[in-house]
């Protein structure tokens, strides 16, 4: 095998790997935050926002957009937390890494 379809084959293989990966931990408080569609949290109480973002290459490997988004979401529900929210809903879509949600306290 030649030294550069070694190396093709190694990039292909870190492309799969990296793509995939979850760089972000769910906080033990964050763990039962929901995540809602907007119309299902018309009768919560509205706690603020969080504009959060996560790396969208890890050197020049591309990550995959659902390990971007999970990452957003755990993000989110992480400060969902932090604000005494027990909800979060998307209220953008996901750009360049970086996405906001809505923080709400639904569970009374």
């Amino acid at each position: 095998m030649t030294a550069s379809k070694r190396n093709a084959i190694l990039a292909v293989a870190m492309t799969a790997v990296v793509g995939g990966c979850s760089f972000v931990t769910v906080d033990p408080g964050a763990k039962d935050v929901l995540v809602l569609e907007a119309a299902r949290t018309k009768d919560c109480d509205r706690l603020g926002q969080t504009r959060v973002s996560v790396a969208t290459k890890i050197g020049f490997i591309k990550r995959g957009k659902p390990a971007i988004s999970d990452n957003l979401e755990v993000l989110a529900r992480n400060s969902a937390a932090e604000m005494g929210g027990d909800t979060i809903t998307p209220e953008t879509e996901v750009s360049n890494g970086k996405q906001t949600f809505g923080i709400f306290d639904c569970v009374k």
